[in-house]
């Protein structure tokens, strides 16, 4: 009886210890969570004396870079993968400079860029946005969070400290950008290692006119049940709405993490339907 009652309470304690450090834990989530607002005003980086003009041909690219370590080599666990940490520093390293050269290669007037990361344990701790942005002179920039957690706890080894968003770079000058929040499926406390999905909204004049061209940088949601995508498409839908009605142009692109029904998808097909579907868009919705 003895010797029960001492290894009970040697239970007690661990599991008492262990108790309070996830209560500690979860304290320190609540404190550091990132708790954006409804409509931030984003800070501008470089310069450029471009104007745009009514009549103007614009080239346009958008790229998810998969934070710089999901190359053909990456066995990611969301994917279905076994690995959490996909790229060592030095291919980290060698993917964004092949990133950075394809996006000179390529020479568009706007980027749109998604999974960004600035300093991450994912990518190495590599600050990817001035990688990207100390390469072209001549482009306005601007960068949003939507995913910033000091410390994701899961899987097995932990995802560890995530600041990663998305990237706009125009050779036009940008005279404002706003960070949009988006709809959050995720609750408490769930939320607090989750994405806080958002768009970058820029605008620029137009030359001889009193209209805008604002362009719209997006990272939908991915990995949840419907509800966070299509409450987040609507909401983007109704901004589009909102300035085309104004007489303003538009050009929205990124991950929608959705397909649209006006495209064969034949060619792609999945590779497990059990483990990620993306649903569809109908275009027809998105007609002006």
């Amino acid at each position: 009886m003895h010797l029960f009652l001492k290894i009970m309470k040697w239970l007690g304690i661990i599991l008492g210890s262990l108790l309070i450090v996830v209560f500690l834990f979860l304290g320190y989530l609540t404190i550091t969570e990132y708790k954006p607002k409804e409509v931030e005003e984003l800070t501008i980086e470089g310069e450029s004396e471009n104007k745009v003009s009514v009549g103007d041909s614009i080239d346009v690219l958008t790229w998810n870079i998969g934070f710089g370590a999901l190359d053909k080599s990456a066995d990611f666990f969301m994917d279905g993968g076994t690995q959490v940490y996909t790229a060592t520093k030095d291919e980290v390293q060698d993917n964004m400079e092949a990133v950075t050269k394809r996006l000179q290669s390529i020479d568009a007037d706007i980027m749109f860029l998604q999974e960004v990361d600035e300093k991450s344990s994912r990518s190495r701790n590599i600050n990817e946005i001035s990688l990207i942005t100390d390469t072209f002179d001549g482009y306005m920039s601007s960068f949003a969070y939507n995913f910033k957690v000091a410390f994701v706890p899961y899987p097995i080894p932990p995802i560890g400290r995530v600041n990663s968003g998305i990237l706009t770079l125009s050779s036009f000058e940008l005279k404002s950008s706003v960070r949009q929040k988006l709809p959050c499926p995720f609750t408490y406390p769930v939320r607090m290692a989750n994405l806080k999905r958002c768009l970058i909204i820029s605008r620029m004049d137009i030359e001889g006119t009193d209209k805008e061209l604002v362009l719209i940088n997006l990272h939908l949601e991915a990995y949840d049940n419907g509800e966070g995508k299509e409450k987040q498409t609507k909401l983007l839908k109704q901004i589009l709405e909102d300035e085309i009605s104004k007489g303003n142009y538009v050009i929205a692109g990124g991950d929608f993490n959705q397909v649209f029904s006006n495209v064969d998808t034949s060619d792609y097909p999945l590779i497990d339907e059990d483990l990620w579907t993306p649903p569809t868009i109908d275009v027809t919705e998105f007609s002006s």
